[in-house]
């Protein structure tokens, strides 16, 4: 199994999921949840992590979390690590529990917590468990909506504060999950980039700036090679293409931004448009000349570089 990309800095948002090994269930009674909960709060006062939400199915698990710290490893394998001990000795077995690595999918918190939360404390209904959130025991919605007291390690405040800030905010949430029920709709989940970043277009370019174009010894990862493939020669070449540019001017827009965002050696690009190395530089020179005068023309690139997943655009 490919080892998964980890983006760890301080603050980072998460939503976490672990699965039994072989699809087998990691939680037969009510003893085994209530002892990875103790373990949950355990991360809390050993690691410094923030719970924002759980929900325990049958043979898996999802987590909101949040890393002041930037050790979302260590949080995960005391979890992991732990639960897996008890539930091997209470029934005299051996071996691993979890499905290989936990996978993590980093959030931008602002943008998609809340929506994160409803899809997660919804699961036991889509998985046929319960008609209501509300009458399923075993996920942090009873405390969101004020059905049950706030254990101390759990932090409901940032998610509800999303949608309102008064006192309100149990009824309001609850209102906001349960209006989904008998509906159908798209999991938040489907739009994360490469199953490792889910937010913004300049989230994401924060991200990639700051956390993987810099990783050269990441970079075989599959997630690495997926994020930056949204900004591959071939993939801007398309995107320019879709824009019906006259072909002379589609040929400096592509070189352009590849010659910007794409991060290949300029011989690479050149050989694509059969060009020297300084025949790519001239070609991106002229044409920023032109963005500067061109204002019809910015606003294509623009829409160029949202499509590509890069928000922020500078002359």
């Amino acid at each position: 199994m490919a080892r998964p990309l980890r983006i760890d800095f301080p603050g980072a948002f998460y939503h976490v999921t672990s699965r039994g090994d072989e699809k087998c269930d990691i939680f037969k009674s009510a003893r085994d949840r209530l002892k990875f909960l103790e373990y949950l709060a355990s991360t809390v006062d050993r690691h410094g992590a923030v719970i924002h939400g759980y929900c325990l199915m049958t043979n898996h698990y999802h987590l909101l979390l949040e890393t002041p710290h930037a050790n979302l490893s260590q949080i995960l394998h005391l979890l992991n690590g732990s639960y897996t001990t008890y539930f091997n000795v209470k029934r005299k077995r051996a071996g691993h529990l979890f499905q290989g690595r936990f996978k993590a999918i980093l959030v931008e918190a602002d943008q998609y917590a809340l929506e994160l939360s409803r899809y997660m404390h919804l699961n036991p209904v889509r998985a046929g468990m319960t008609k209501e959130p509300a009458t399923y025991q075993w996920s942090s919605y009873l405390a969101y909506i004020g059905k049950i007291p706030e254990p101390a390690w759990l932090t409901c405040r940032f998610i509800r504060g999303l949608l309102c800030q008064s006192s309100e905010a149990a009824n309001r949430y609850r209102e906001f999950v349960e209006d989904l029920l008998g509906k159908e709709y798209v999991s938040p989940l489907a739009g994360a980039v490469a199953c490792a970043v889910l937010g913004s277009p300049d989230f994401i370019e924060e991200i990639m700036a700051d956390y993987v174009d810099n990783e050269r010894a990441r970079a075989d990862l599959p997630a690495v090679k997926a994020l930056h493939h949204r900004y591959g020669i071939e993939n801007i070449i398309s995107k320019v293409d879709e824009k019906g540019l006259a072909p002379q001017l589609a040929r400096q827009v592509a070189i352009h931004l590849c010659h910007r965002y794409s991060g290949a050696r300029l011989s690479e690009i050149g050989g694509y448009f059969e060009l020297s190395y300084s025949g790519v530089s001239k070609v991106s020179t002229k044409l920023e000349k032109l963005l500067m005068s061109n204002s019809e023309l910015q606003l294509i690139v623009r829409e160029i570089l949202c499509e590509l997943g890069r928000g922020k655009f500078k002359l």
